[in-house]
């Protein structure tokens, strides 16, 4: 059992969220262990790090990597997110030393790694269950309970008991007192008491500067409730989180792709994020991750001709991007959850796509995150086509998808006078006031303007 005396940071009353000077330009990238090599190890899966360093990933976002629970298992493995030990490392992925040597070469090729955090619920068979039963929550009967119904596998954590929070802050501080990690994503964070969140981060910004990811988006009810429902005084970007999910954007880019909603329905989105938060806070893009291939499809099945364009939107709408184990390779099969299912990398046939969009964002002064001086202007043309300019002191990217199979002109604006550099084909374009630009099909363009 951990020491039930996590650090206290000195003006913890008074904190407030300050994002880490390298997340500005950071891209965040899950990685599913289990399923990311044909041996499912920490150690094989560490030789990818400069393959994904160079495609220019900052951030690597392991899934649970803790020891899973036996008791009411799903599948052959079970799911990773039935935590049996907080302090145990899975020894289907290998041993706190194997762990320890991940996150050093990480570090030693400029990435930062989080881990996956389950405060919510613990497996059935987690020693705290028979410990401090008293820390859970129990039915009308005195029965542990699920979170949710169909999680059978795991059950419900009480935050109405202080020797939960402090054991679960201890051990939150653990990791990243013996690993080094840097920060977490944090799963159903909003159904954890925001509070506990608001004490655990200056517990560990008193050992190291930390990025906190959650696992919610207050734009996007979840379970039929706003979050006003589940939280109505408090909110997780405050003093908490750097990042949520951006859930909302998410499925409205399924939405699209499946003719329920117009590309011009992503400005209303846009408007709905400016009139809920500053600037600075950082939303979460994405066209697929672990729940979502597992659970409602590959991005080839839920966007089909549009997958590639939309992870265009994702990586150059404001925002920070996030790629998935595998999207790189055109994974186009759902990845089993509780089961081995290697992903088939087949020489990684959208590596470069990937590289060039994540390397601009990484070094253009236009698509910083939470940039309040960054300016956003959108292009009018068909309805087809969503395009934008995202400028700052001169610098800027243009960027346009079309949602057609037919080839579309976009007619430019004055303000698109100058010299670019397409990103993808690397051609110089020289435009005048009124010049158009070709967008093919089911396409994209992506320029970048020339300075000096």
């Amino acid at each position: 059992m951990p020491n039930l005396t996590p650090p206290t940071h000195p003006d913890a009353q008074l904190f407030r969220v300050q994002h880490p000077e390298w997340a500005a330009s950071a891209t965040i990238y899950e990685v599913n262990i289990r399923q990311y090599t044909p041996e499912g190890t920490f150690r094989a899966f560490m030789t990818h790090l400069p393959r994904l360093a160079e495609m220019g990933i900052s951030i690597i976002w392991l899934m649970p990597i803790h020891p899973i629970g036996e008791q009411h298992r799903k599948g052959t493995l079970g799911s990773q997110y039935a935590v049996c030990d907080y302090l145990g490392v899975n020894p289907e992925f290998g041993t706190l030393a194997d762990l320890r040597a991940l996150v050093a070469e990480a570090h030693r090729l400029g990435l930062r790694v989080l881990l996956d955090w389950v405060a919510n619920h613990t497996s059935w068979d987690n020693p705290l269950v028979h410990q401090h039963p008293h820390w859970y929550q129990h039915d009308a009967q005195g029965r542990l309970v699920p979170p949710v119904a169909d999680w059978h596998d795991v059950v419900a954590l009480d935050y109405g008991q202080p020797e939960l929070r402090r054991y679960m802050i201890d051990a939150l501080c653990y990791w990243v007192r013996e690993v080094g990690i840097d920060g977490y994503r944090c799963d159903v964070a909003a159904l954890v008491p925001t509070d506990f969140w608001d004490e655990a981060r200056p517990a560990l910004e008193a050992l190291k500067p930390v990025f906190m990811l959650a696992e919610w988006d207050e734009l996007y009810p979840s379970g039929g409730l706003s979050w006003e429902e589940f939280n109505p005084d408090t909110h997780l970007l405050e003093r908490a989180f750097d990042m949520t999910f951006g859930l909302r954007l998410h499925y409205l880019l399924d939405s699209i792709a499946a003719g329920r909603a117009e590309l011009a329905a992503i400005d209303e989105y846009r408007a709905a994020v400016r009139a809920k938060y500053p600037p600075r806070v950082y939303l979460m893009n994405f066209t697929s991750n672990h729940d979502v291939n597992s659970w409602d499809g590959t991005e080839y099945e839920r966007l089909g001709p549009l997958a590639l364009p939309f992870a265009v939107l994702t990586v150059l709408l404001p925002g920070m991007p996030l790629v998935y184990s595998g999207q790189e390779a055109a994974l186009s099969k759902r990845l089993a959850f509780f089961d081995r299912d290697p992903i088939a990398w087949q020489d990684f046939p959208l590596q470069d796509f990937y590289t060039r969009l994540l390397q601009l964002k990484r070094r253009h002064p236009a698509l910083l995150n939470g940039d309040p001086a960054s300016h956003f202007g959108r292009l009018p043309g068909a309805a087809s086509l969503y395009g934008f300019i995202r400028e700052k002191q001169g610098a800027a990217v243009l960027c346009v998808i079309n949602a057609s199979p037919e080839p579309v002109v976009l007619p430019l604006p004055e303000t698109a006078a100058g010299t670019w550099r397409d990103v993808f084909s690397e051609e110089q374009l020289m435009f005048r006031a009124g010049d158009e630009l070709l967008v093919p099909g089911h396409g994209w363009r992506v320029l970048e303007r020339v300075v000096g």
